[in-house]
């Protein structure tokens, strides 16, 4: 079995030594390397090559959400997981658009965190749709500005055909491809091949990224 190649990044030598050891413990996961700013990721990423990232959000010099931007702008970039204190943070919101695929929260169980390391190893996200309408709701914001954002959703939703459309709509409502496949009368290989085309025409990392443009969108609206 390969391991997780996972990289901390955390300015808290305390959080980054409980972490190391936390994650270290666990059979199919290496820590590669630690940072302890984001002006360190980059470099430390090329040198290691780890499969994730797990990125404090707030740090002194480049703070986790630069360096979440710079570092999922970049081809074959690792997957991010945000580590943060609150769990209605703006800044989260922020990471997730940016590309990443989730957060924890600083005093979530270690086995939590474990096993949020393991999923984003294997391309699912770590939040649930309530956690990110939570999010999203927080920083919605009124008038001019949330008009103004549903507009552009609605605008690059537009590229997709009516069966990608479905799709996303359900992937932004947290349906796995299989309850997709069932819900939408299609082979779970069919829902994959939606889900990538969805991405790949949308221009986004990730299925996190397609649920804010879906709620963005006001297409989950009636979602409970």
């Amino acid at each position: 079995m390969t391991a997780i190649r996972l990289l901390l990044v955390d300015d808290d030598p305390l959080v980054r030594a409980g972490l190391s050891l936390m994650l270290g413990g666990a059979e199919d996961i290496e820590i590669v390397g630690e940072a302890a700013d984001g002006d360190e990721v980059e470099a430390l990423v090329d040198r290691t090559h780890p499969d994730v990232v797990l990125m404090d959000i707030r740090m002194q010099a480049v703070d986790g959400l630069t360096a979440t931007e710079r570092l999922r702008a970049r081809a074959g970039a690792p997957q991010v997981v945000v580590l943060t204190t609150f769990h209605a943070d703006e800044q989260v919101l922020h990471a997730l658009r940016a590309g990443a695929a989730g957060f924890v929260l600083k005093d979530t169980p270690p086995a939590q965190i474990v096993d949020a390391v393991r999923r984003v190893a294997a391309g699912d996200p770590v939040l649930s749709p309530a956690v990110t309408r939570q999010l999203m709701r927080h920083a919605a914001g009124t008038g001019t500005r949330a008009d103004t954002r549903q507009a552009r959703a609605r605008e690059r939703l537009a590229a997709l055909n009516e069966r990608e459309r479905e799709v996303a709509v359900a992937v932004g409502r947290g349906l796995a491809n299989a309850e997709i496949a069932t819900g939408l009368f299609m082979s779970v290989a069919t829902v994959k091949a939606h889900v990538s085309r969805v991405l790949a025409k949308l221009g986004l990392n990730n299925r996190v990224q397609i649920a804010l443009l879906a709620y963005d969108a006001g297409l989950l609206e009636d979602t409970p």
